[in-house]
């Protein structure tokens, strides 16, 4: 199916206070990869990279405190995040009334060549 509500969007169980949409991939025929993050104060990722892909995250809703490499950014709405492969990343959502954003990876299954520098995998990785 080409187009998704995203308030229907099938979501993948990801980290607490994490909840993770896909809106393209498989599903619609198409070989990138983009999800919807909807996170709570104090969600977020650790410190990971992607080996292969780039990365772009596309702030809706909410504030973000972003690690990119050594440097540290304040990330809000109507901010987009671009991640080269290879870079160490990582963020959790700071304002308190949470955060959504939209993930962009350019192939299907680029999170499973992700390495974790800090913590695990998602919970739901797997499935995506």
């Amino acid at each position: 199916m080409p187009v998704v509500k995203n308030a229907e969007a099938r979501e993948i169980p990801w980290r607490p206070g994490y909840r993770n949409y896909v809106l393209a991939g498989e599903a619609q025929g198409v070989s990138v990869s983009s999800s919807l993050g909807v996170l709570e104060q104090g969600a977020g990722a650790p410190l990971h990279f992607h080996e292969e892909v780039d990365e772009v995250i596309v702030v809706l809703d909410g504030t973000l405190d972003l690690r990119i490499g050594d440097e540290h950014f304040t990330v809000g709405k109507d901010q987009t995040i671009s991640i080269p492969a290879r870079t160490p990343h990582a963020f959790t959502v700071v304002s308190p009334e949470g955060a959504r954003f939209i993930a962009f990876l350019p192939r299907q299954g680029a999170h499973l060549a992700t390495k974790y520098i800090e913590g695990d995998p998602p919970a739901g990785a797997a499935l995506k």
